[in-house]
């Protein structure tokens, strides 16, 4: 199979902004340029980074209060009027208006982005009723909805720039809690693109937003024992990219995926859909295992729900001895 040639990351791996911070100054340096970008918030602009906006361009801030369903049918309205508009609340309000991003905004082909904070368990002591482990599921199956779930501030601040100027309805997950910055300028970030952070033999981890830092963990994990993992951050949800997982299903012949997420409909559905279309492979599903979450501070639930490094490094063991019952 041809080699696919893509830039090398550039990986630092200090603490950083959470992604919601990172997004809210993003969105205030891109849109003085943009002048036609306007921010929609449902009463929590200091929980989503936008109180950023609210302060530097108050003059485009449209407050709506706790009304979710009429905010995104009013976006749609906005961006047929030729305006930019982002709708900011969390993810689980988000579902809430979920007919409204259907209608107005994609069945409409409205040119309108959703960006959404506090997805998953990293909303941590809020709890079950908080968490959203069915966006990425929810949106992604939206027609002509592109779904982007970015790792870090720096690829946060690249993505915001790329939905900006990207024409066409767009879903992108920030976060709650301080995140490891991986990558510095240098680092390239593109719609629809995947990248190879390390280069495996043995089994691919393929890994999207809080879960990409825990993945490079788990692959420093099994290169202790000997077990070389390809680690593949995949911050575009959909359009999937079906190149990198069909390169990575031929030279490593099994797959991890890694997502806050519930395990079905997410980043794995997505992945197992791409690679039953191109070069199948065993998949095995690191996520929240179809139940609701709980309080707590996020990296004890991630651990009890199974999603740090030594759970990715687990799942890797499983899909090897797969693979490899699979040549006998």
């Amino acid at each position: 199979m041809a080699v696919v040639e893509r830039a090398a990351p550039q990986l630092i791996g200090t603490s950083g902004d959470s992604l919601r911070e990172a997004f809210g100054k993003a969105l205030v340096e891109w849109s003085r340029e943009r002048p036609r970008v306007v921010v929609l918030d449902a009463d929590i602009a200091g929980g989503t980074g936008v109180h950023h906006f609210r302060k530097a361009l108050p003059h485009r801030f449209f407050q709506f209060g706790i009304a979710e369903q009429n905010m995104m049918a009013a976006a749609g309205g906005m961006a047929a009027t030729g305006l930019v508009p982002v709708v900011t609340t969390f993810a689980v309000f988000c579902l809430r208006a979920i007919e409204q991003a259907r209608l107005s905004i994609a069945y409409a082909k409205r040119n309108v982005k959703i960006v959404a904070s506090h997805p998953g368990i990293d909303v941590g002591p809020d709890g079950g009723s908080a968490q959203a482990l069915e966006d990425l599921a929810a949106f992604r199956a939206i027609p002509g909805m592109t779904v982007i779930s970015p790792a870090d501030p720096e690829e946060m601040r690249q993505a915001t720039r790329a939905i900006l100027d990207f024409e066409g309805p767009v879903y992108m997950r920030t976060g709650r809690s301080a995140s490891t910055r991986l990558f510095g300028p240098a680092h390239k970030f593109e719609i629809g693109v995947g990248q190879m952070l390390r280069d495996g033999r043995d089994v691919s981890l393929v890994a999207c937003g809080v879960e990409v830092s825990r993945a490079l963990e788990a692959a420093d994990l099994l290169a202790a024992a000997k077990i070389s993992a390809r680690v593949i951050n995949m911050p575009t949800i959909k359009p999937i990219d079906s190149a990198i997982l069909a390169e990575a299903s031929v030279d490593t012949g099994c797959i991890v995926t890694a997502e806050d997420h519930n395990i079905f409909g997410g980043l794995g559905g997505a992945v197992a859909e791409a690679i039953a279309q191109t070069q199948p492979c065993p998949i095995e599903f690191v996520g929240v295992r179809d139940q609701f979450g709980q309080s707590g501070e996020p990296q004890e639930l991630a651990e009890f729900y199974g999603l740090t490094a030594p759970h990715i490094a687990a799942a890797a063991r499983r899909a090897i001895a797969r693979k490899e019952s699979l040549r006998r």
